[in-house]
């Protein structure tokens, strides 16, 4: 089988170099497509020298300013020339027999995902191995982890078996990928595209795989997170993860849940209305992204304007006023005098309450009333109708589509000087 290996890169040469030298380890006619995201370190350079002597590696440069892999994971697969790709991260090595026991569990409409083993710089979990064959490119044992994977390939608790979970390297058809319509495009640069992405392939009903003998090093975090040698998230990648955070709960309405085996749980989304009196603009900050409308008495101007660059979603079809008609399904009403941190938990909760729950009708719980004439349920829209995502969204002809622009200036804004 033919497969194409996705692998965008920004400032990690000294890894997409045992990236690259791994895939050809054992792949010498496989496509590579590298997508460099504007690298000052060398990468440029090494990758065109390889390109004269490489003709299976194609390598494309994002010219202008730093896209993120979420937009050139998607270049990466229009680029390709294979009906199969695998999504590689920059900072990961290949083990042998990688795509051979991926894609003797590839169908269409599923998803095969390898098994990482990583040092141990996270927490464990049920979908990896955690063994240290090095933390750093220069550690990296590549003779000692090929046996190594060799030896759990024989084994028969890993021999042909899997189990469900999905998270990188994973691989597909192309056909299925862009029948999703691919990454959303406002989780750029990163984090949390892939959630996202997961989350709409199941609803899709596509067969989630993970392969348990087919194996990569995973170093974690090198790609776009942690300095080399500084095993600490860099300032812009906070500043990433505080936006797509609240841009997944805007669209989601939930938060991101996983099983021990990292498969994605899939809270319903209902439209829900937030009715607040006495809301300081704070609080309004706090319950906007778990809802489809806030009613209230904030100064809803000062807030739109305020958050309204850092968001696609269009806040001025989500901030009303109190005397706006309520349309929501469910309407949940109280006074934001009496909110305590307490009651948070419910507000996160919420999706999962409704649906165990079930109740039709007027109710109280707590500071909270809740009027509930319906409980239809809207997450499988994402796959189903474009319109239903474009609707909540402004124009694009309001914004950079990337919402880059912005976030490049809160960047800059809040980049802590050096002392």
């Amino acid at each position: 089988m033919n497969v194409s290996f996705i692998i965008p890169t920004r400032n990690n040469l000294p890894y997409i170099k045992l990236a690259y030298g791994s895939i050809r380890n054992y792949y010498p006619n496989q496509e590579i497509v590298i997508l460099d995201d504007q690298s000052t370190d060398g990468t440029q350079e090494w990758a065109w020298a390889l390109k004269k002597t490489d003709t299976h590696l194609k390598f494309h440069i994002n010219k202008g300013r730093q896209l993120g892999h979420t937009v050139l994971y998607d270049k990466g697969v229009e680029l390709s020339s294979n009906e199969v790709f695998t999504i590689f991260h920059a900072d990961m090595v290949c083990g042998p027999n990688y795509l051979e026991n991926l894609s003797k569990h590839l169908k269409p409409q599923t998803v095969v995902s390898a098994t990482r083993i990583e040092p141990p710089l996270h927490p464990p979990g049920k979908e990896k191995i955690v063994k240290d064959f090095g933390t750093y490119a220069e550690d990296i044992k590549l003779d000692d982890l090929r046996l190594y994977c060799e030896t759990l390939q024989q084994e028969t608790s890993n021999k042909n078996v899997t189990t469900k979970g999905i998270f990188a390297p994973w691989m597909m058809y192309k056909k299925d990928f862009l029948a999703v319509g691919g990454h959303d495009k406002f989780f750029a640069p990163f984090p949390y595209e892939d959630s996202d992405i997961f989350q709409r392939f199941i609803l899709k009903g596509y067969t989630i795989v993970q392969s348990r003998d087919a194996f990569v090093y995973h170093f974690t975090c090198r790609g776009h997170r942690w300095t080399e040698k500084v095993q600490k998230d860099d300032h812009f990648y906070k500043i990433c993860c505080a936006k797509n955070s609240l841009h997944f709960i805007r669209k989601w309405g939930s938060w991101i849940k996983n099983d021990e085996f990292s498969y994605p749980i899939i809270p319903h989304l209902y439209d829900i209305g937030f009715v607040i009196t006495n809301c300081p603009s704070q609080l309004l900050g706090i319950m906007e992204p778990w809802s489809s409308n806030v009613y209230c008495d904030a100064n809803r101007e000062e807030y739109i304007n305020f958050i309204q660059p850092g968001t696609p979603f269009d806040l001025s079809k989500r901030v009303r006023s109190l005397s706006d008609p309520k349309t929501n399904q469910i309407i949940v009403s109280f006074d934001g005098n009496h909110f305590a941190d307490r009651h948070m938990k419910m507000i996160t909760d919420l999706s999962q309450i409704l649906t165990e729950s079930g109740e039709i009708g007027t109710m109280e719980y707590d500071i909270f009333k809740f009027e509930i004439s319906g409980l239809k349920t809207f997450e499988n829209q994402y796959v189903e109708s474009d319109s239903f995502y474009q609707n909540k969204l402004r124009k694009t002809s309001e914004t950079d589509p990337y919402v880059m622009d912005e976030l490049f200036n809160i960047f800059h804004q809040s980049k802590p000087t050096a002392v």
